[in-house]
């Protein structure tokens, strides 16, 4: 019997290590797939134009150039406006972004915390917006923007795009976690609501916080049919839209377009680089909590 139990916890252990292993080469070839084409982008990005049409002959020359072409950053620089335009994302990807996590703390805190006739019903109406496509409401924005006088200018690409459903919602099922003992001492102690919010609430909320910002900067950093809407000269196009700056009627810059979309990507990178520890932290709340 006892050689029997053995022999059974042999072949177990030796079926567990085997889906440990086909795990291990799922996940080994989705990272690969993934890193590829960013691989590919960069190396792009340092090759000469005529370098990129070469066919390989080995993965290695697919890769890896033959010449290191730095000069490719500088002269996208050169070629079109692109400072203008990563300036324009900067400001309109910080601003965005600000403002969507401080109507969506200030919106969650109040369907979460406050207590108003309708407020269920209210916050049921404001989530219902999600399900209607953005498409949808473009034209309608758009014949606002213009009536206001904003096409082409910063309040087009901002003050539409700051109030969020999803950042209110995902706000407000964190903040309804948080324990109601200390917001009850805080009014004890005859702090209002504003200050319950700012000194309690949000340092509390620094995951969620952070998650948020995370999703909405890269949304708004990749934003294209909005911009394209709404701009109508370089001075006012944001980084997508000016990436197509790079293709002419009958001709693509590949090498400067590369070089492009990986300084535009920098951001993205250092964004998620400062705020991971949250980022992590949040999804493990969220794990234990589920």
């Amino acid at each position: 019997m006892a050689e029997k139990k053995i022999k059974r916890r042999s072949a177990a252990g030796s079926k567990e290590k085997r889906l440990q292993l086909f795990a291990y080469a799922v996940l080994v070839i989705g990272a690969i797939s993934m890193i590829m084409p960013f691989l590919w982008m960069t190396t792009t990005s340092l090759k000469t134009l005529n370098a990129i049409f070469v066919q390989p002959k080995n993965w290695i020359q697919m890769f890896v150039p033959t010449m290191f072409r730095w000069e490719n950053y500088a002269e996208a620089f050169r070629v079109v406006p692109f400072a203008k335009f990563y300036m324009n994302s900067i400001i309109v990807g910080l601003a965005v972004t600000f403002g969507q996590v401080l109507t969506s703390s200030l919106a969650a805190y109040a369907f979460s915390r406050l207590t108003f006739p309708g407020r269920d019903k209210l916050f049921f109406a404001y989530l219902a917006t999600m399900m209607i496509p953005g498409s949808v409401t473009i034209i309608p924005v758009y014949v606002l923007m213009r009536i206001f006088g904003w096409v082409d200018t910063y309040k087009a690409l901002i003050i539409p795009t700051i109030f969020s459903a999803y950042g209110t919602f995902m706000l407000r099922q964190f903040f309804m976690t948080l324990p109601k003992d200390l917001e009850d001492a805080a009014k004890i102690d005859g702090c209002s609501f504003f200050r319950i919010f700012w000194t309690i609430i949000l340092p509390l909320s620094k995951p969620a916080l952070a998650t948020l910002t995370v999703f909405t900067f890269m949304g708004n950093w990749g934003s294209f049919m909005w911009p394209l809407l709404v701009t109508n000269t370089d001075a006012m196009k944001t980084l997508p839209i000016g990436l197509e700056s790079f293709k002419t009627q009958y001709s693509t810059d590949w090498h400067l377009l590369m070089a492009g979309s990986v300084m535009a990507m920098l951001p993205i990178v250092i964004i998620f680089i400062f705020t991971q520890r949250y980022f992590v932290e949040s999804i493990k709340l969220t794990g234990v909590k589920g």
